[in-house]
Formats: structure tokens, sequence, C-alpha cells
């Protein structure tokens, strides 16, 4: 009788052993992931003289980060350059990985001029384009006095591929802490886009960025809601892709009170 209570007890004490691990394996785990951290963000630091003489070699740089990690294996790093008021004719050269996260090319400028440059880069699913702008030589004097004048400075379209359109709701009288509705509508040969990836990448004049998905409410018309947390002016860029291999990005600039 006394060798069974033994037994017993000895049965008891390892079942309560084995409950207590299993509880504290699991309030360690729903500790690790009960933190709200933000997700990652994908951010370039693209570097790239003020000025340069006509033909000289420059080199310009981005920089990639994803979070705190330095980012050697983006899908593509390209600087794209043109003359400012003339994006239509612009020039595309692949970067250099250096495989420490930069990213470098060499470039050179025949003519003097202002200049403007993309540092298009994508990695980790996501795809953003910091622009920087250099004056050659005297910069052209008429186009240094009196800048682009045929495009209007709050919207940017990028060079589209043939038959593609893109129309972007304007937005008004934007407020923060109210939910914003974003809307573009998609055409490929006057035909709605259907099922097009579209995302939005949303960049305060604060350097923060955050990154917002659609969904397609009607053929070609992508919508998504997003609140903006402070006031400022915000660079909106709508991003599209497709299967057939469509890339197509769209720059427009807003206010928000």
């Amino acid at each position: 009788m006394r060798k069974r209570v033994w037994i017993v007890l000895i049965v008891g004490a390892m079942l309560l052993f084995i409950s207590a691990c299993g509880s504290s394996n699991n309030e360690g785990t729903a500790g690790e992931n009960s933190g709200n951290e933000e997700p990652a963000v994908l951010e370039v630091e693209f570097d790239l003289p003020e000025t340069a003489n006509a033909g000289e070699t420059i080199e310009p740089k981005a920089t990639v980060t994803y979070g705190d990690e330095l980012v050697s294996d983006a899908d593509e790093v390209t600087f794209e350059y043109w003359k400012k008021g003339n994006e239509d004719n612009s020039t595309k050269v692949e970067a250099d990985n250096n495989g420490d996260g930069t990213y470098t090319a060499e470039i050179s400028f025949d003519n003097d001029g202002v200049y403007e440059l993309y540092a298009h880069t994508t990695a980790r699913g996501m795809h953003t384009m910091p622009k920087k702008s250099i004056t050659v030589g005297d910069g052209g004097n008429q186009e240094t006095e009196n800048g682009d004048e045929s495009q209007d400075e709050s919207s940017h379209k990028h060079g589209s591929a043939d038959g593609f359109s893109m129309d972007f709701a304007q937005l008004d009288n934007m407020k923060t802490g109210q939910e914003t509705n974003l809307t573009v509508q998609l055409q490929m040969d006057e035909k709605p886009l259907e099922s097009a990836n579209v995302q939005y990448e949303v960049k305060s004049d604060s350097g923060n960025t955050e990154w917002v998905e659609t969904e397609e409410s009607e053929a070609g018309e992508y919508n998504a809601s997003h609140t903006f947390d402070e006031a400022g002016t915000y660079t909106i860029t709508v991003h599209v892709k497709n299967k057939d291999g469509l890339h197509e990005h769209e720059e427009h600039e807003v206010e928000v009170n």
C-alpha cells in the first residue's frame, strides 16, 4: 500500500513539472510575439554631388537598408537620369553591387544643364525611387532661372509603356487622423487593366515611409484607405506591376493639414 502511494506521488510530481515547463515555454513564445514592432521599411540613402562639369565622370551611390539590415542582394538598383524638362528622353544605368549594401555607377553629362536622377531600387518585395538633381556647368542659364515650367510640380508622371495610362484621384482638404480613400484607375490599350499588383508608397516630408496595399474594387480600379498621422507634405507614389512584366509608377505630392 505504501509503495503504491509513493508511485502515485512521483507520477503526480512528474505531471506537474511537465505542465509547468509547457506553460513557461508558451509564455515565452507569447512574450516574443506580443511586441507591436512596426514592419521594416526599405530605405535608400542616395548620395549625389550637387555640381559637376560637362564630361566629368561622377559616381552616384545608393545605400540600401531594410530596417537595420544592409541589403546586399537587391533585385534591382538602376540610376535613371534626364535633362530637366525632358524626362521622356531619359537614360538608365544599372548599378554595380559592391556587396556591402551600397550600389554605384559611373555617369557623365555631355552638356551643361540641370539634370534629375532617380535611384530605382527593388528589394524585399518593395520598390522605392529617391530623386535628386545635379547642376552641370552653369546649369544652362535659362533652365536654372526659369526652372521646368512644362510639368505640374505636384504630379510627376514617369514615361509609360505603350498603351498604359494611370488616373490617380486627386486629394483635397486632407486632415490628420482622418481616414482617406486612395483611388487609381488603370487602363491598357483603352481597356481596364485588371488583376494588377498595385501599392501606394506614402512618404512624409520627415522621411517616414509606409506601404499601402490596394484592392481592385471594380475592373481596373484600385482602392485603399490610409490615415495620415502628421501634417505636412507627402509624396504618394503609385506602383503598378502585373504578370506580363509591366512595371510603372507615378508620383503625386499632397498636403495634409
